[in-house]
């Protein structure tokens, strides 16, 4: 669509309906989903002129049970967030990408050459140069687009802003060269595949498929290549909790090592029994052996791997408490999840900091403030990260102003579970 007749109708509210699909339909959530929106158009053209132009969003993600699970091909629960990125994009009719990024320079991208470059690990360029190959690779011929970006999503939230663009410029791609050929499903896996190969970092696969599925979803990585998805009927608001994330304020620089730890000392465990990844490995062998694979790799690897073999077992007890909709149920297993991270994953602060705990600061804050209601747990990567707490919905203004006040200004982010994932808005 034209860019002055987009402008035209999102103003007059003729894409309401759209908008309260993706951002649900309370007293505030389409009017400052339009006006974000209109902003967004208006830079657009700023930058780029007219033309035909769409609106894309991707929504960050939360995990909500299995934490370092993915990685070893276990289950994982995982729900979209209301905080989300969006662009504005139209094909340029060129074969490069040009993307402006609110807060950050322009980067160019030529989709002439799509080799990894280490040179280029860590930044955009190398994300979306990473997503154009896997798309090629699967058949599809690529073209260049302007695109100007906004997002909702914190870096380093733990809600997956690196995923979340990932799949919002999976989703321009697809829609502007692959007629939306690609499922939600293919968009994740395209994502890990530029993130794992192209961005340098070794990520799972729950953090794409979060941001693209939309609403909650249980998902067993048993086949990497063929997840398991399971989608799960849910409201946040029947309840009677809201979702809180809460950034511990702790400082994220220098933590690729206390992740990769944690990867690698499950495979060690995992290769004691002769397999690659822990799903391989049976409880019962690993039990009936644990002395000898303890002495054979170390005291903290075997602790890990007791953490993912309870984790991913506790997934399928959360996926069935809520869809029977039994959520106090759900809440003792994230509790449950929480101690298990702290105690075995020990992923709640970096051994190079050890005087350093802004998580578990934040999690006995929270634990506080809930006085043995709801849960609380170490969200996502860990050591300097996010919590995740639900909140009863009566109290969750008073929990948030009191973390904020203990923790520091906005620490705590209020959030619902949206049904839409990566997808065009409108145009």
């Amino acid at each position: 669509m034209k860019l002055n007749e987009l402008t035209a109708q999102l103003a007059a509210g003729g894409c309401d309906q759209r908008l309260a699909q993706v951002y649900g339909s309370g007293p505030h959530d389409v009017g400052d989903a339009r006006e974000r929106l209109l902003t967004l158009l208006e830079r657009y053209s700023t930058a780029f002129g007219d033309g035909d132009v769409g609106l894309y969003t991707a929504p960050g993600r939360t995990e909500m049970g299995g934490n370092h699970t993915d990685h070893q091909q276990g289950a994982v629960l995982a729900g979209s967030v209301t905080m989300d990125m969006i662009a504005a994009a139209g094909a340029n009719g060129t074969n490069v990408c040009r993307i402006l990024s609110e807060g950050f320079p322009e980067i160019s991208v030529d989709l002439g050459n799509l080799e990894p470059n280490s040179q280029e690990f860590g930044t955009s360029e190398s994300l979306v140069r990473g997503i154009a190959r896997a798309i090629t690779d699967r058949g599809y011929d690529v073209a260049g687009f302007n695109a100007v970006i906004s997002s909702a999503v914190p870096g380093g939230s733990g809600l997956s802003s690196s995923a979340a663009y990932e799949i919002l410029i999976g989703v321009i791609l697809n829609h502007l060269t692959c007629g939306d050929g690609l499922s939600a499903a293919e968009l994740a896996q395209i994502g890990q595949f530029s993130e794992n190969n192209f961005f340098g970092k070794p990520s799972g696969l729950m953090d794409q498929m979060g941001c693209s599925l939309g609403g909650v979803a249980h998902l067993d990585f048993k086949d990497p290549g063929n997840p398991i998805i399971d989608p799960i009927p849910f409201d946040m608001e029947e309840t009677g909790y809201a979702l809180c994330i809460i950034d511990s304020g702790g400082d994220h620089a220098d933590l690729t090592d206390d992740y990769t730890a944690i990867r690698n000392e499950m495979k060690d465990v995992a290769a004691y029994f002769g397999k690659d990844v822990l799903r391989e490995v049976e409880p019962e062998d690993f039990w009936a052996n644990f002395a000898d694979a303890r002495s054979a790799t170390s005291d903290r690897a075997v602790l890990r791997a007791t953490h993912f073999f309870e984790d991913h077992a506790r997934v399928e007890l959360q996926a069935e408490a809520i869809r029977e909709g039994r959520f106090e149920d759900f809440l003792e297993t994230v509790t449950a999840s929480g101690i298990s991270s702290q105690t075995q994953l020990e992923n709640t602060y970096s051994p190079k900091k050890v005087l350093d705990q802004p998580v578990a600061v934040a999690i006995s804050v929270a634990k506080h403030l809930l006085g043995g209601r709801g849960a609380v747990r170490v969200h996502g990567g860990g050591f300097a990260g996010t919590i995740q707490a639900y909140v009863p919905a009566d109290a969750a203004e008073a929990f948030k102003e009191e973390i904020d006040k203990a923790i520091g200004a906005d620490a705590c982010h209020i959030l619902r579970i949206r049904p839409i994932g990566g997808a065009l808005i409108t145009g």
